[in-house]
């Protein structure tokens, strides 16, 4: 992985600003928008690590704290999967509007809580976004609105994540659009263990690769 090649960035919403960090390479086929999970934010490792990864590989990422620092006091807000997911779509929107992004086919990357909150998203009607990639996600926190999701969905989780596993293969069963259950082996809910972030950043470069050019 080369160096964090990222950019801070501030987003502007109709009723509250966000920090974010955008990592753009030139000639970008896609834009991959970051939902976090819970008490996470735009700092995670994990989640930078598969972001620069991408912007190696010619995909861009906006990275972006769904919750400003006063929200986050809040327990309850953690897991509002509704708050999470209303800030990603009015993030999407706002990102759809910029210069450097209007022209992008766009993907969702979604973690634990987030997974659940891009899913919503999309259920609720949001039809430009051509890839999902979800690790160690909670799909099933919305899992009767799953049918609906017919975007190409890749759901990834250790292959040691045993209540997760269970979680995402009851979910896959929902989606009706192409989708894959990808087990990391050997590997825990946080992808801690050595090559296992690389697999998840592999996994999810090769579905981006094939559906944002689609």
């Amino acid at each position: 992985m080369s160096e964090d090649a990222s950019r801070d960035i501030e987003i502007s919403l109709s009723d509250v600003r966000l920090p974010g960090s955008l990592f753009l390479p030139e000639n970008a086929i896609g834009l991959v928008i970051f939902s976090h999970g819970t008490g996470s934010s735009r700092m995670s490792p994990r989640n930078r690590f598969v972001a620069q990864e991408l912007s190696d590989a010619g995909v861009g990422s906006l990275l972006f704290d769904l919750l400003t620092s006063e929200e986050d006091e809040d327990p309850d807000n953690r897991f509002d999967i509704a708050l999470m997911a209303g800030r990603l779509s009015a993030t999407t929107d706002w990102a759809l509007e910029q210069d450097w992004a209007s022209a992008l086919p766009i993907g969702y990357f979604g973690a634990s809580t987030g997974s659940a909150a891009a899913f919503k998203v999309i259920t609720a009607g949001r039809g430009d976004v051509r890839a999902v990639v979800s690790r160690g996600g909670r799909p099933d926190l919305v899992l009767s609105d799953l049918k609906r999701v017919k975007v190409p969905t890749l759901l990834i989780v250790g292959g040691f994540d045993y209540q997760v596993r269970q979680y995402n293969e009851r979910a896959r069963e929902q989606l009706t659009g192409p989708s894959e259950l990808c087990i990391v082996p050997d590997a825990s809910h946080l992808f801690e263990e050595e090559g296992a972030l690389a697999q998840v950043a592999a996994h999810a470069i090769d579905w981006y690769l094939r559906y944002l050019r689609e």
